[in-house]
Formats: structure tokens, C-alpha cells, sequence
């Protein structure tokens, strides 16, 4: 491979990925960034915005977060059955676009129109790209890992933009310029996109093979569903029904865990999958479970760690007052900083055959989770004595979030693009983003019992979280030594 056919020694279509994942990590985390304080800014001040109490802003939050992975299994079949990944994905980046440019204008209706544009865009963008990536590699290419860590820092590098641009614009000038320059992010996204799409060749270009005539009922009941959507969404804007947050939040988390266990059975017992397929798909399942319970803490950042931040932590440095969503951009540049660090560890302990099993890197992950929490209880402590508590506690907790997510979150990408039946590939992917569904709306919804009566109601949440944490880890930790990698692993 020459010099100019690659990118950092990889293929040279993940360029286009990087840069396109970038922009609409951008347009994601900077519009989440203030999505919360957005919601309970209240109608008085200099800024106002709308008027949900935390814990109804939270669970919307979480149930935003877990609504936005959720759509990844649909957006995945359409990958895999009528689009095609590439095709997916620019549709996505457009939808994602719209759905910005829509909570630009200051309407409460349009805020949670535009919302639904962006779950329905991330649905068809988010799980299909990765899926890309892992086409652009052999199955047993030892550069996959490499090259998924690579692309993890797209996600980071979008992260800091965002946070930085739409933070500071929305807690300064205005909540709805952040949510417009998310748009603009997106829009850049879509261009270098449809500029360099050609550098992919033909790594999911073309969905599964199929009867036409079967793909085109398909295509029917993908219009059908749509118009469904659409109605319902209609009827709710125009105020026909109420929605409680809470309720939904509530109800959406066991929807998940359902519709999660029913698909993982349906895969093992009646998707005619070979014995080493469901040895994989075992190891998937647990694998999964680490996730879903690691993203439950990890996305308070834009919950109860930023009402946190915004209440009860001095946000001064060095006579600057920092705006409260710029907490955010601790995570994203500490995995900018240690994701080489980590996957530099991963490739000199396999060379000495240490490298530790998947499920004991989720361990790891859920360990330095853990950690973190143990850390915010005593940072809660400080502030009912002292009334507030210096950034240094919320930096310490990202950077261990931080660290748990480098030891997690690529290699399950990496795992899941490795180890998912050929023919379930982006379903399998969609599968992988609905444990961050399930994670984040128990993030929404922790969350709002951790910040209902404020830090009185933190500490017990917060210490709930660190016993889960230990005993998931645990498990995951002692599963490390049974569950293996079927020998003949799975192609893509």
C-alpha cells in the first residue's frame, strides 16, 4: 500500500469515515452539550429556554440518548436489506442536518421535532459507517483493532468541536445558534461525504443480495412505517395526546431489554447459525450486557454531572468562567490523548501473548466506572460542606470515565464487526448500539433520581451505581476465563 492510497497506514477510505463521523459527532455532542440546561433554563433571564424540572429533563435526555441508538437496528436492516451502508449513511447525514437546522428555530414544537430528525438520521448513520470500517479490512487482519482506535478519535476530535462551538454560542448568545451550528457541522459532514465517497470502493456499497420483488415489499413497508411515524408525531406536536417524560423513559428502558433478549434468542436458536456462530454470539450476548450497564454511567456527563457542574462546582480558572458544557470536553480530549496509549498497550501485550480477553477488558472498563462514582460520592460530600467543590473533581471522574471507555468501547466495536454472523452484520452492529440505548436511558433515568432533591437524593444513587459496577465487573472477569472466540471466526 502505497504512501498516498493510506491513511495513517490504513485504508484510504478511512478518510472519508473519520471525517464524516467527525462532523457529525460535532453537530451530536455539541447540540447534547446543552440539551439539559436547555430544558431547564426556564423562561426568565438573559437566556431563556424551556421549563422541565431535572428530573423531567433528564429523562428526556435519556430516553433522546436511547431513542437515537434504538433507531441503529432499523437503520442497520435497511443498510443490510435496501440501501446499502454507503447509501445509508449520506441519507443519515442529511436527515441528521435537517433535524438540526430544525431545533435551530425557537419553538418548543420544533425542539422536539428536530430531535426526531436527529434519531432518525444517527439510525441510519451510526451503526452502518462503523460497519464500513470493518468491510475495509480482512477478517483476521491484525490492523482492524488499530484502524476501529483510529476511527474512535473521529468521534473525539467531533466531540471537542462541538462542545466547544456549540457550548459556548448556546450558553452565551444564544441556545438556538448552538443548535444551528450543529447544523453546520452535519453540513460539512454530508459534503466531504458525497466529495470522497469514491475512496470506499465498493466496501458497502450494495445491500445483501435479494428477489427484487422481495426487496421491493420491503421497500413498501419501509413508506408504511414511515407514514406511521409520521402521524403519530403529528398528532403529539399538535397536542392530541400528552407524553410524560418519566413514564415513557421508564417504559422505553424495558421495551430495550426485551426487544435486546428476544433478538439475541432469535439469533441463537432460529437464525441457522453454525455452532462456532453461536459460540460468537454467546460471547456477543455477555459482551453486551457489559456495555449497556458501562453507558448507564458514562452519559450522566450530560445529566446529572452537568447539573452537577452548573449547580454546585466553581467553574473559574484562572479568572475565566468556564461555560458549564465545557466540563464535557474533558472526555473527549483525554481519548484524544490516551487512545494511542491504549492501543499501543493492547498491540505490545499481544505480541507477548498477555493481551487480556474481551470480556476482561470490560471488566477493566467497568472497574475504572466504578472508581469514578466512588470518587463523585466523596465529591458530593464536599459540597453539601462547602457548598461547591473545585472542576477538579468532575476532571478526575472523566478522565477515569475516560480510560474505562478506551478499555471498552473500541474493542466492542472491533468485537462486533469481528464476531457478528456475515449475513447479521449491520443488524449485529444496530444490536451493539442498543446497549448504549439501554445505557442511556438509565442514564436519563438515574439521573433524574440523582438530581430530584438535589445532593441529598446524589449519594445513594451514586453508591447504588458503584455496586453494580463491581459485581458486573466481576462476572465479566470470571467469564474471561470460559468464554472464548469460536477458532473459526465469523467473515465479513
Amino acid at each position: 500500500m502505497s504512501q498516498q492510497s493510506s491513511f495513517f497506514g490504513h485504508p484510504i477510505g478511512l478518510r472519508t469515515l473519520f471525517l464524516t463521523e467527525m462532523w457529525e459527532r460535532m453537530s451530536y455532542y455539541g447540540m447534547r452539550g446543552i440539551m439539559v440546561l436547555f430544558m431547564t433554563a426556564g423562561l426568565t433571564g438573559s437566556n431563556p429556554g424551556l421549563t422541565f424540572s431535572a428530573v423531567e429533563a433528564n429523562a428526556i435526555y435519556g430516553a433522546y440518548i436511547g431513542l437515537v441508538y434504538f433507531m441503529v437496528v432499523p437503520g442497520g436492516w435497511l443498510a443490510d436489506n435496501i440501501f446499502g451502508y454507503q447509501k445509508a449513511v449520506l441519507l443519515g447525514a442529511i436527515i441528521i442536518a435537517i433535524g438540526h437546522y430544525t431545533l435551530a428555530i425557537p419553538f418548543e414544537q420544533t425542539f422536539f421535532l428536530g430531535l426526531l430528525f436527529v434519531i432518525l438520521g444517527t439510525g441510519l448513520l451510526k451503526g452502518n459507517i462503523s460497519a464500513i470500517v470493518g468491510k475495509m479490512y480482512d477478517n483476521n487482519d491484525s490492523m482492524r483493532d488499530a484502524g476501529y482506535t483510529i476511527f474512535y478519535m473521529s468521534i473525539n476530535i467531533g466531540s471537542v468541536l462541538g462542545f466547544l462551538i456549540c457550548g459556548w454560542l448556546g450558553e452565551n448568545i444564544g441556545w438556538h445558534w448552538g443548535f444551528g451550528a450543529a447544523g453546520i457541522g452535519m453540513t460539512f459532514g454530508v459534503y466531504q461525504f458525497v466529495k470522497y465517497r469514491h475512496l470506499l470502493g465498493s466496501a458497502g456499497a450494495e445491500p445483501n443480495e435479494m428477489d427484487p420483488d422481495r426487496r421491493k415489499r420491503l421497500l413498501s413497508y419501509f413508506y408504511v412505517a414511515v407514514g406511521i411515524i409520521a402521524i403519530a408525531v403529528l398528532l403529539a406536536l399538535l397536542g392530541v395526546f400528552d407524553i410524560d417524560p418519566v413514564i415513557f423513559a421508564s417504559s422505553y428502558a424495558y421495551f430495550l431489554v426485551i426487544v435486546a433478549g428476544l433478538y439475541f434468542l432469535y439469533l441463537f436458536l432460529l437464525a441457522g447459525l453454525d455452532p462456532s456462530e453461536k459460540k460468537n454470539l454467546l460471547l456477543l450476548f455477555f459482551l453486551f450486557i457489559g456495555a449497556a450497564a458501562f453507558w448507564s454511567g458514562f452519559d450522566q456527563s450530560g445529566g446529572s454531572l452537568t447539573i452537577f457542574a452548573r449547580d454546585f462546582t466553581d467553574l473559574n480558572l484562572f479568572g475565566f468562567e468556564l461555560p458549564i458544557s465545557w466540563m464535557n470536553l474533558a472526555n473527549p480530549i483525554f481519548v484524544v490523548i490516551f487512545a494511542p496509549v491504549f492501543a499501543g498497550i493492547w498491540t505490545n501485550l499481544a505480541i507477548r501473548n498477555l493481551d487480556p480477553s474481551l470480556p476482561m477488558k470490560f471488566a477493566i472498563g467497568l472497574l475504572f466506572m466504578c472508581l469514578s462514582f466512588i470518587l463523585m460520592v466523596y465529591a458530593v460530600n464536599a459540597a453539601m460542606q462547602y457548598g461547591q467543590v473545585g472542576i477538579q473533581w468532575l476532571l478526575i471522574t472523566y478522565l477515569l470515565h475516560t480510560w474505562g471507555e478506551l478499555a471498552l468501547s473500541p474493542i466492542g466495536l472491533s468485537a462486533f464487526s469481528r464476531y457478528a454472523p456475515k449475513k447479521y452484520a449491520g443488524q449485529m452492529f444496530g444490536l451493539w448500539f442498543t446497549a448504549s440505548a439501554i445505557g442511556g436511558v438509565l442514564a436519563g433515568l438515574l439521573g433524574g433520581e440523582a438530581t430530584g432533591e438535589g445532593l441529598e437524593s446524589m449519594t445513594p444513587i451514586f453508591s447504588f451505581m458503584i455496586k453494580y459496577y463491581l459485581v458486573i465487573g466481576v462476572i465479566l472477569a470470571l467469564l474471561s476465563f470460559v468464554i472464548k472466540p469460536a477458532e473459526k471466526e465469523s467473515a465479513n
